[in-house]
C-alpha cells in the first residue's frame, strides 16, 4: 500500500511538473500572424561568379525582375581588401546606388564571418598574421566599408558578423570563438555609425541565440527545413515552426523585447560539391518547388513578419539552364 501511494504522488508529481511546462510553452509560443510578409533576398556577389554567372546581371534580375526591394548583401573581405590598403568597392558602390535607384532596403554584413561557405572570408595577406594583428586589420576595413556607406539611405541596418556564436560548423576555417573579440567589435560598429540598429544573427537549428540577442538591437536567425549529408542522406528538420516562437519568447525573458526576423531562410539543395558540377535531376531532388512551397508555409508559421530568402543566385542559374520554374515562382511571391 505504501508503495503504492508513493508511486502515485511520483505520478501526480510528473503529471504535474508536465502540465506546467506545456502550459508555458504554449505562453511562449504566443505571436501575433502578421497581416502580411515582408519577403526579401540575400545576394551574394562571390557566389553569382562561384556559379559562372555575370554578378550584375543576377542582381539587376533580382531587383528588376523578381522585384526585390528588401535586400541583404556582403562586403565581404577578400572582395572589399584583396590587397592590404588597397580597396576594391565597384561591386558594393554599384549594388547600393541601384538599391538607393528603386528606393530598396538593405541589410549590410559586414566582418570577418559572412554568408557562404568557408563562412569566414580572410583575404590570403592576412592569414599569415597573429590573431592580434588580423583584429587590427579587421578594425580597418570595418572602419572603411562603414565610413563609405553609412550615409546612404538604402542602408536599414548594420549586420555585424553571421552566427559569429556558431562554432559547431566551420570551425576549421574559423578557428575559436573570441568573444571578448567581439564585444570589442559590436563597440566599434557602434562607434562609427550610432544612427541605425545593429543585426546580429544565429542558427535556428544549433544556435543557442543567447549571445547574439543580448549584443544586438535587432536579431536575425536562419530556417533550414530540408537537409542531405552522406550518411542520413535526405532529411527534414525535426523542429516544429512554433519552436523559434518559443525561443523568441525565452529571449524575451531574458534580455527585453527585440525587434526579429527570419534573416536566412533556405531555398537551394543542400550540397557539398559546386552546384556547377552536380546533374540537375540530383539538385531537383533536394529542392524543387514542391520543398519551396513546404518551406514557405513552414517559414509562415514562425510568424516572422521579415523574411530573408536565400538562393536567388541558384535560382537564376538554373533559369539560364532553361529550367526556370523556381525562378518564375520568385517573381510571382514578391510581386503579391
Amino acid at each position: 500500500m505504501f508503495f503504492f501511494k508513493h508511486h502515485k504522488k511520483i505520478l501526480l508529481c510528473i503529471t504535474a511538473l508536465l502540465v506546467f511546462f506545456t502550459i508555458v510553452l504554449v505562453i511562449l509560443a504566443q505571436k501575433e500572424k502578421p497581416e502580411k510578409i515582408q519577403y526579401g533576398m540575400s545576394f551574394n556577389t562571390l557566389y553569382a561568379r562561384e556559379l559562372g554567372l555575370d554578378w550584375q546581371e543576377v542582381y539587376d534580375a533580382i531587383i528588376d525582375d523578381l522585384g526585390v526591394r528588401h535586400l541583404r548583401l556582403a562586403a565581404h573581405w577578400p572582395m572589399v581588401e584583396p590587397i592590404d590598403d588597397i580597396y576594391n568597392f565597384s561591386e558594393l558602390d554599384y549594388q547600393v546606388a541601384k538599391a538607393e535607384d528603386v528606393g530598396a532596403d538593405i541589410v549590410f554584413a559586414v566582418g570577418r564571418r559572412l554568408p557562404r561557405w568557408p563562412e569566414c572570408h580572410i583575404p590570403e595577406w592576412v592569414q599569415e598574421k597573429t590573431w592580434e594583428e588580423q583584429q587590427e586589420q579587421l578594425f580597418e576595413y570595418i572602419t572603411f566599408v562603414v565610413t563609405r556607406y553609412k550615409d546612404s539611405p538604402a542602408i536599414k541596418y548594420w549586420q555585424i558578423e553571421n552566427e559569429p556564436y556558431l562554432e559547431v560548423f566551420a570551425k576549421e576555417h574559423c578557428g575559436e570563438f573570441d568573444e571578448v573579440f567581439f564585444e570589442k567589435e559590436v563597440a566599434h560598429f557602434r562607434s562609427l555609425d550610432d544612427t541605425r540598429p545593429f543585426l546580429i544573427t544565429d542558427s535556428g537549428n544549433l544556435g543557442k541565440w543567447t549571445g547574439p540577442y543580448k549584443h544586438a538591437d535587432a536579431f536575425g536567425t536562419s530556417v533550414y527545413v530540408h537537409f542531405w549529408n552522406p550518411e542520413l542522406g535526405q532529411f527534414k528538420t525535426i523542429l516544429p515552426p512554433w519552436f523559434y516562437r518559443v525561443k523568441e519568447g525565452l529571449m524575451t525573458l531574458m534580455y527585453g523585447e527585440k525587434e526579429t526576423m527570419l534573416i536566412e531562410l533556405s531555398a537551394e539543395p543542400w550540397l557539398l560539391e559546386p552546384i556547377t558540377d552536380v546533374p540537375i535531376d540530383t539538385q531537383y531532388s533536394r529542392m524543387d518547388l514542391a520543398k519551396f512551397e513546404e518551406i514557405l508555409e513552414y517559414a509562415q508559421e514562425t510568424r516572422y513578419e521579415k523574411q530573408y530568402l536565400w538562393g536567388a543566385e541558384w535560382w537564376y542559374w538554373l533559369y539560364k539552364q532553361d529550367h526556370p520554374e523556381i525562378w518564375e515562382r520568385g517573381i510571382e511571391l514578391f510581386n503579391k
